[in-house]
Parts: C-alpha cells; structure tokens; sequence
C-alpha cells in the first residue's frame, strides 16, 4: 500500500457505515473532511472505543515506538508479523478503524513516470481500515507521540496488478468487534489474517498525476482519467 488516501466525507457518514450502537464523542466535528490527498503525518479522523464509549478523534497517520532509533516512521503495519513482533507490541491491544473513501496506488507502465490509480468500493461505501495506534484516551491529553498505522495484508487474489500489499479492510460488523476492547487479541488478530475483505469488491482506474503531489487537493484528484 502506498503512503496516500482519501478521507473527505463527513464523521457522520463513516459512523452511518459503522452503524455504531455505543455512545460516540467526536472532536474531528460535523463538517466534510476534505482530505482527498491526505499523506502519512497528516491528522485523519480515527475510530478507537474506550469501555462503551466510541471516540472520533484526529490523529497522525504514523507511529513508532519511543525507542526505535531508524529516523522513518512506519505507517503501515504487516499483519504477519504485527500480534507478535515486539515492534508494535505496545499497540497492538489499541485497535481502532480509519474509515476512508479509496486510496492510491502508483504503477510503472513502460512511461518515464509510474501511473497513479485509485481504489474504492465498487459500492462506492466507506473502507473500514483496521488500524492500531497510539491516541488520545479517557485519561490522558493528546500526546506527541500518538499516532496510527494501517495494517495491511498481502493482495493476491485480484489485486497484484496494482500492489502487492492493500489495507486490511473489515465488513462493519467486524469492524464493531474489531473496536470492542472486549474483543480477546488472538480473535483480533484472527480477523486480521482471515477475515478482511476480498479483492473483488474493490475497482480501480487511472487518475491524474497531479496526485502525486501533496499540496494538491480537491474532487478533481478522484475523477477517473478520460
């Protein structure tokens, strides 16, 4: 999965999506998010549950733990590795879902520059992305160091075409379980390496190369190339 997405509808779309039967505090606010280019450090509106009560909160799309001495920080988390390596150890228990409107993969196809494409839901519905991090929490101010990463699975099945990994991506009645603190870790991550959604219900077509640049914004960037 390459490092960008779009995330312009508003919280209470995702949450209709979610179908979220719990109390919900939202601090990302009722406005369109307007993040049709959004890359990794950007603030993304991020679904985590503490008890019974779901939170709707802006956090930066990147973690890594105080110790790690590399100077990069991951955004993406494998989901082989991410119950049992001692990288996101500390994480793992914080599941949240990011839900986004598609995101973006670049494709080289013989030019001098690689093609941008983006992926959605032949339905056109949220992707509900499974997600751990480190947020803002019932006891504690927002941190310098919290912060999201996506898991993500191996795409085979449809989608090696585009990229070889995509984002775990859940049905919203796993995405609930998912968020549910109740929710035993090894049930977690069963649905991380099982249950994710298959290739088939996502398409994907070409889109302008003014994507590729951050600063750029707006409906245009979604629009399928003619």
């Amino acid at each position: 999965m390459c490092g960008r997405l779009s995330q312009y509808r508003g919280i209470h779309d995702f949450v209709a999506t979610l179908s979220i039967p719990n109390a919900l505090i939202n601090t990302v606010g009722d406005q369109p998010l307007d993040h049709y280019n959004a890359a990794p450090t950007m603030q993304l509106a991020l679904f985590h549950q503490e008890g019974d009560v779901v939170h709707a909160d802006s956090v930066r799309w990147g973690w890594r733990p105080h110790w790690a001495k590399e100077s990069t920080t991951p955004i993406n988390a494998r989901v082989e590795k991410v119950a049992h390596g001692p990288y996101f150890k500390t994480v793992w228990p914080h599941r949240a879902i990011v839900a986004i409107d598609n995101w973006f993969e670049w494709v080289y196809e013989g030019g001098p520059k690689k093609q941008p494409y983006l992926i959605r839901r032949k339905d056109r519905a949220p992707i509900l992305c499974a997600a751990i991090g480190q947020y803002p929490r019932y006891e504690h101010e927002p941190d310098e160091h919290d912060g999201f990463v996506i898991i993500t699975a191996d795409s085979a099945g449809g989608m090696l075409d585009i990229h070889d990994r995509r984002p775990v991506t859940l049905s919203p009645q796993l995405a609930r379980e998912w968020l549910d603190p109740a929710t035993p870790k090894e049930r977690a991550e069963q649905m991380a390496l099982l249950e994710g959604e298959p290739s088939d219900i996502f398409e994907w077509f070409k889109v302008d190369s003014a994507v590729g640049n951050v600063r750029n914004q707006g409906a245009e960037l979604i629009r399928a190339l003619q």
